[in-house]
């Protein structure tokens, strides 16, 4: 079941009401709401992760817990998720996420070489930037509706199967002398 599977991988209560990045929602975090895992805060979740997953900016998981917690998803979900997208998967899901913008644009892809310098960034801006940002828009939005509707498909999916299973038993004791 979704549920079991989704509980092993999270962190508790306690170490994400500590982060210091979380620390200006205040009571906020302390409903009870963003805690409970059932299927609609866990779909909701994983799909506003995904979604800010793919935004490049430094404080994802910041945003996606401010978005969490007005809409009353799962928080810890929302926030675990988001790091798909860490030191190393970022160059390969930003490059897609690049040649995703180019093809929409119907701009040829440049090539460029990474410099860690500000100045790089800023030139960089300039010239692959709107690719870039529309490319990660278009991501953020597509795999946040197929993170969402797809969990949403897999737990429906896992439940029907657990019923059907309980089903089978129960008419399986009938039938035992």
């Amino acid at each position: 079941m979704p549920k079991k599977l989704i509980k092993r991988f999270l962190p508790d209560h306690q170490s994400i009401r500590e982060q210091k990045a979380l620390k200006v929602f205040g009571k906020l975090l302390h409903d009870a709401n963003l805690w409970h895992l059932n299927r609609k805060s866990a779909c909701g979740a994983f799909g506003i992760g995904l979604f800010f997953a793919f935004w490049p900016v430094p404080f994802q998981m910041w945003l996606a817990a401010a978005l969490s917690i007005p809409l009353r998803v799962n928080l810890p979900v929302s926030v675990a998720t988001v790091w798909i997208t860490n030191p190393f998967t970022m160059p390969p899901i930003f490059y897609g996420a690049y040649k995703v913008g180019t093809f929409i644009i119907g701009t040829p892809a440049s090539k460029f070489e990474f410099e860690p310098t500000w100045q790089w960034v800023v030139n960089s801006m300039e010239t692959i930037g709107p690719a870039f940002l529309l490319g990660c828009f278009v991501c953020a939005v597509v795999f946040g509706l197929i993170g969402y509707f797809g969990l949403n498909y897999v737990w429906r999916f896992s439940v029907k199967k657990a019923w059907q299973q309980r089903q089978i038993a129960r008419q399986q004791r009938k039938l035992a002398p």
